[in-house]
């Protein structure tokens, strides 16, 4: 009885995750009486039309010939972000300049409401001056956030205010614009620039 129950149980959350893994990246495959979750080539990244620090409108056209550098949070988060982004640059600065040239770092905000163009430009300047920082309306960052398989929630806090729940990945991006590899939060900035001296190599 109670193996059935557990049979039925794993059944049921299978159901479940099958839609979730499939959005990560992942397809069903069924043979000789197993299921088997494979990984694909992940689908991240695509087209965006966003705005920067002084208002104009800038495409990801803009960054083909280098290697984007992308990260996605918001002015206003007090560890998670300054933490990955300090990473970021700090990798980048340490490479050669041969390599520097050919990378551009961004920050995309998932906090329109409150990450306006000025807000943002303060912000990235903070960082390094190679920083771009990019915003848009909900509807454009949205769809950037869908492309890039991001995960951005705001939750109220006490007061009236509120947060914004998000994933923290490095996203790097190639010449071409398309998916190269993620770094995780917990990577050192040597990690990340001993990373980004192979692929740019």
């Amino acid at each position: 009885m109670l193996r059935r129950l557990a049979v039925g149980l794993g059944i049921t959350l299978l159901v479940v995750a099958l839609p979730v893994l499939s959005y990560l990246g992942y397809r069903q495959w069924t043979g000789q009486g197993r299921t088997v979750m494979a990984s694909l080539t992940p689908s991240v990244g695509g087209p965006f039309t966003l705005v920067d620090g002084d208002g104009k409108t800038v495409a990801d056209t803009a960054f083909r010939g280098k290697w984007m550098v992308v990260y996605f949070g918001y002015t206003h988060c007090p560890d998670a972000c300054p933490t990955a982004l300090n990473a970021m640059v700090t990798s980048i600065a340490s490479l050669p300049a041969t390599q520097r040239s050919i990378i551009q770092p961004i920050f995309i905000t998932i906090d329109p409401d409150r990450d306006t163009p000025p807000v943002i430009k303060d912000y990235v300047k903070a960082f390094d001056p190679a920083l771009i920082g990019l915003t848009g309306t909900p509807t454009q960052l949205a769809n950037v956030e869908r492309a890039y398989r991001v995960y951005a929630e705001k939750t109220p806090t006490q007061g009236g205010g509120y947060e914004m729940n998000h994933s923290s990945f490095i996203y790097v991006m190639d010449p071409s614009g398309k998916y190269a590899t993620n770094f995780t939060p917990d990577l050192s900035s040597d990690a990340i620039a001993a990373e980004l001296r192979k692929l740019t190599s």
